[in-house]
């Protein structure tokens, strides 16, 4: 069984599941998503979206791909191309950290460590572009499989730190600055760091 990770462009955009490549939650802010949602294009607005986002910053998504199959995918972004961030009762974002939107495994292929890639992956690019931390919202009340927002107790449960409580949304971070302090051996470093975390519990999905 082959696995290999990809960073989210438009060429393969479309391998997200259909329901997340069409859904804008974290894209657009309340209001412009519902209109997006309402004239049927919200589509258009997710692929507006990943391409400003790679031509302003860059990578911002990973897939993960197993025999050539998409069977996952995480989507991260710093705080100010995340419109609907500032909608959260704990917002906002620090500015130092980049903001963990989304995840979401695909049901047939948890339970076989692809979680753990993709955070991995996440974080091994975000330390190597310099960033300091992740943040994310997390729901504590976390029931929906699918739901836009992560569950809290699965953030808590791979490293996460409660940095604002509130009793639904609280705002969570992982820093990475320990990890970018050994730039001697990143990928040592990093499996130090994001070792111990086993994600498939509550990615599936999210």
């Amino acid at each position: 069984m082959s696995r290999r990770l990809a960073n989210v462009t438009l060429d393969n955009l479309d391998d997200l599941p259909y329901r997340c490549r069409r859904c804008v939650f974290w894209e657009l802010d309340p209001v412009n998503g519902n209109r997006a949602i309402e004239a049927g294009d919200p589509g258009l607005e997710k692929e507006a979206w990943i391409s400003s986002t790679l031509l302003e910053w860059g990578s911002c998504g990973k897939i993960v791909y197993v025999d050539g199959v998409a069977a996952g995918f995480v989507l991260y972004a710093p705080p100010h191309h995340v419109p609907r961030s500032v909608a959260f009762p704990t917002s906002p974002v620090s500015a130092d950290a980049v903001l963990l939107m989304t995840a979401h495994i695909i049901p047939e292929f948890s339970g076989g460590g692809l979680g753990r890639m993709l955070v991995q992956g996440v974080a091994k690019d975000l330390t190597r572009r310099g960033v300091r931390a992740i943040e994310a919202f997390g729901d504590l009340k976390w029931e929906q499989p699918g739901a836009c927002v992560m569950s809290a107790d699965y953030l808590l449960s791979v490293g996460f730190k409660t940095v604002r409580p509130h009793l639904r949304f609280p705002r969570l971070r992982l820093e990475l600055k320990s990890a970018v302090s050994w730039r001697e051996d990143v990928e040592v470093a990093l499996e130090r760091l994001l070792g111990s975390m086993s994600p498939e519990r509550a990615l599936r999905p999210v």
